[in-house]
């Protein structure tokens, strides 16, 4: 997953997080972290919201891959199986990577990608192409604010893996960058596109569960293994994030789904956040009883709790709990629970395919948990209806990887607004450096920036989108 040197100096310096508010937690002293967010920077002549601004139709849309690694490797063949779309190159530092993903393509029947790779600024070479409308970001963490803005300055649009940025001033910059370009620039949220969460927010919208009064969401991952392991995660890069700094580095999957049922930006949003962490014990733990003594990693120092929770309150007085745990031994849960004055849903709670449970009034009664699967049918969402078989075909995590490509795609070819904006991206991402300013704080809250500008106050459309058609393949 990566574009990325075998040593990589900036690894070695820090990143992106020495440049940003995620490192007061292991490098600044809690004094210098203010409470208060920064004023908004101000436009610069000419530059204007890319709130409700459709893309530009799109008969073919044509994309360009930065990263191949894990998850770059399996998103670009999920990219070619979308009706209307065809990748056009294909970037990694190792080269050999992208002679890969393009033997695969070949041997899907696909048109060959140009093939880039072999220094660090291989991805610039290839964003002077034109015939690229969309670059899918893949690479690790501190390159993916580099990679997005340079995307954008090229003239094309961005799909960014999370996060986009990793600082509060590179959030910023991908705002008023998307702005000036009049280019959006999005998170490539898949959560979002989960079956179970798009049907949780059209009961939200649809007033089930009341006046929504609070959520839960959470990236909590046993990912212990994949993280020593010498091949899964290129030089260790998501590893060496846990000896940096102590902040929620990854809580996008359990918060963003909850910020789009609140119609966070769109009616409410985010004002404050603040940050608890237990001590860092689990990858110690882990490297002490598997990791052979001669491995690189006991040179390493974790610093990150393995718990790492943030309590955000909204404008609306509701408020957001989301939390990442990736370095104990649990089963896989993202939370997805939701609450308001007449009913709640919580997720993960059972057995698969489905795991949730809900009550709800008048239809509940007795204090007794009731099954979600009737209700997520009577509101299943129109994306799962037309794409889901195709889904279960071509994308990963239960389908959610395909139906974001397919409605992103299908968003460039009909010329609509995107559901996922670059002020979504920037307020849900603004919790990585957040987190690790309130810990610095002793915990205390910090206020989030308002990267609409007020806008947020204006409903509108967003993931509760009408049903529409792809249109033709010409």
């Amino acid at each position: 997953m990566s574009e990325l040197p075998s040593v990589s100096r900036r690894l070695l310096l820090g990143g992106a997080v020495a440049s940003g508010a995620a490192a007061v937690g292991m490098a600044g002293p809690a004094h210098a972290v203010p409470a208060a967010a920064e004023p908004a920077p101000g436009r610069r002549r000419g530059q204007k919201s890319m709130i409700g601004v459709p893309f530009d139709v799109h008969r073919t849309v044509r994309v360009g891959v930065i990263g191949l690694g894990n998850r770059g490797g399996g998103m670009v063949m999920s990219w070619a199986a979308v009706p209307g779309c065809t990748v056009t190159a294909v970037c990694d530092i190792r080269a050999d990577r992208a002679t890969s993903a393009a033997d695969r393509l070949v041997a899907k029947g696909e048109p060959r990608p140009a093939e880039y790779g072999g220094s660090a600024d291989s991805y610039a070479k290839m964003l002077r192409r034109d015939d690229i409308d969309l670059v899918y970001v893949a690479t690790p963490w501190e390159f993916h604010h580099e990679h997005g803005r340079a995307a954008l300055l090229s003239g094309k649009h961005a799909v960014v893996e999370l996060p986009v940025a990793t600082g509060l001033r590179e959030l910023w910059d991908l705002v008023d960058t998307s702005e000036r370009t009049r280019r959006h620039l999005l998170l490539a949220e898949n959560c979002n596109y989960g079956r179970n969460e798009l049907a949780m927010l059209k009961m939200a919208h649809d007033g089930l569960f009341g006046e929504l009064t609070n959520g839960h969401g959470g990236y909590l991952h046993d990912l212990r293994e994949l993280l020593f392991s010498d091949t899964y995660y290129t030089d260790s890069w998501r590893r060496l994030w846990h000896t940096r700094s102590t902040a929620s580095l990854y809580p996008m999957h359990g918060l963003a789904p909850i910020a789009a049922a609140m119609d966070v930006n769109r009616g409410d949003r985010m004002t404050t956040l603040r940050a608890t962490a237990t001590a860092p014990r689990g990858l110690a733990d882990y490297r002490a009883r598997f990791v052979p003594r001669d491995h690189p990693s006991w040179k390493e120092t974790y610093v990150n709790g393995d718990l790492v929770t943030c309590l955000i309150e909204t404008a609306q007085g509701r408020t957001i709990r989301a939390e990442h745990e990736v370095s104990s031994p649990r089963p896989y849960s993202r939370i997805n629970s939701l609450a308001g004055s007449r009913g709640i849903v919580e997720d993960y709670t059972g057995p698969a395919p489905t795991g949730a449970r809900l009550y709800l009034e008048p239809d509940h009664s007795g204090h007794a948990w009731r099954d979600f699967n009737a209700y997520r049918k009577e509101f299943d969402h129109w994306l799962w209806l037309k794409v889901g078989d195709d889904a279960a075909n071509n994308g990963g995590h239960g389908g959610m990887d395909y139906v974001l490509q397919w409605r992103t795609v299908q968003l460039m070819r009909a010329g609509l607004v995107p559901d996922i904006d670059v002020y979504d991206s920037a307020a849900w991402c603004s919790a990585v450096p957040l987190s690790a300013a309130s810990l610095a704080r002793g915990g205390r809250p910090v206020e989030i920036p308002d990267f609409t500008r007020g806008a947020w106050r204006k409903p509108r459309a967003g993931l509760d989108s009408e049903p529409t058609d792809m249109p033709p393949v010409p």
